[in-house]
């Protein structure tokens, strides 16, 4: 009955806002209102309804600091029996059981496109990717740009309703598989995470189809050799050291068969790609 009551509500953001305000205020309310016989004869419902908001929230994280003390009083008042205190699992919040598998999975994928609850999965898998984007920003400046607006772009067509929640699932499935893929890529290239970040920045350039796999193997390892050895503490904030390392870069570009132009333009990226790492390369 949650799931499903949840599922109604996430129809539409218009409707997901406005049962979160009017959940809140009937929460104040309520919290006024006891002890009475007409609260208590209300309480179960009180719950129902923050059962179903604490799992909205689950998704969307727009948990808001100053309902805390009101739906801790609520909730020191009324029955636990729906599992309305604690926290919420994603997946739990989802209706479906943790799973054993990588949430890139096809079997993962496969179970979340078949859910009865079309609009819990999507907030499902919505939020999933953007954590996943989140993360792939923090290491890889070209991935996690791509992905962010891969994202951004199916979100906007679903509330434009240019496409359906079947498609809106099909599409972010497909996503989460482009990811796996790039995982994969990595894996058979044998370069680390931080290192792939380095193979997609300068792949971006059809300038580095000359090179075959081995070539740019060892230009990235070459790469990041010398990144390594000058980050020094607080290096990306030098103008010195970043120049130095700009000049380098670009050196071992056009060794590597880069026209100087082309080398200056993807010797920036390297620098930028670098001082996402900075803290990775300071720790050596």
């Amino acid at each position: 009955m949650i799931l499903g009551a949840q599922n109604f509500i996430l129809a539409t953001p218009k409707l997901k806002d406005r049962f979160l305000k009017e959940v809140t205020l009937l929460s104040k309310l309520y919290a006024m209102s006891v002890p009475s016989p007409q609260a208590n004869q209300i309480k179960d419902d009180i719950a129902f309804f923050q059962a179903i908001k604490s799992r909205i929230n689950k998704f969307s994280g727009n948990n808001v600091i100053s309902d805390y003390e009101v739906e801790t009083a609520v909730k020191q008042i009324i029955d636990d029996k729906l599992g309305s205190d604690g926290i919420i699992d994603l997946f739990q919040a989802a209706g479906i059981e943790s799973p054993s598998v990588s949430i890139l999975s096809d079997e993962f994928l496969l179970e979340v496109k078949n859910m009865q609850q079309k609009n819990v999965a999507y907030e499902l898998l919505k939020k999933l990717l953007s954590d996943e984007v989140r993360v792939r920003k923090v290491k890889n400046i070209a991935q996690g740009k791509r992905f962010s607006e891969m994202l951004e772009s199916i979100v906007k067509r679903y509330h434009n309703n240019q496409i359906d929640s079947a498609q809106v699932l099909a599409e972010l499935s497909e996503m989460a598989k482009e990811m796996r893929l790039e995982d994969q890529k990595s894996e058979e290239l044998k370069l680390t995470p931080e290192e792939y970040a380095f193979y997609t920045v300068l792949s971006q350039n059809d300038s580095t189809k000359m090179l075959d796999d081995e070539k740019m193997r060892e230009l990235i390892h070459t790469i990041v050799d010398v990144v390594r050895n000058n980050a020094t503490v607080d290096w990306q904030n030098r103008d010195d050291v970043r120049a130095k390392l700009r000049l380098t870069v670009k050196k071992i570009l056009m060794r590597y068969g880069y026209p100087p132009d082309l080398a200056k333009l993807e010797a920036d990226k390297v620098l930028a790609q670098s001082e996402n790492l900075a803290a990775f390369f300071a720790g050596k």
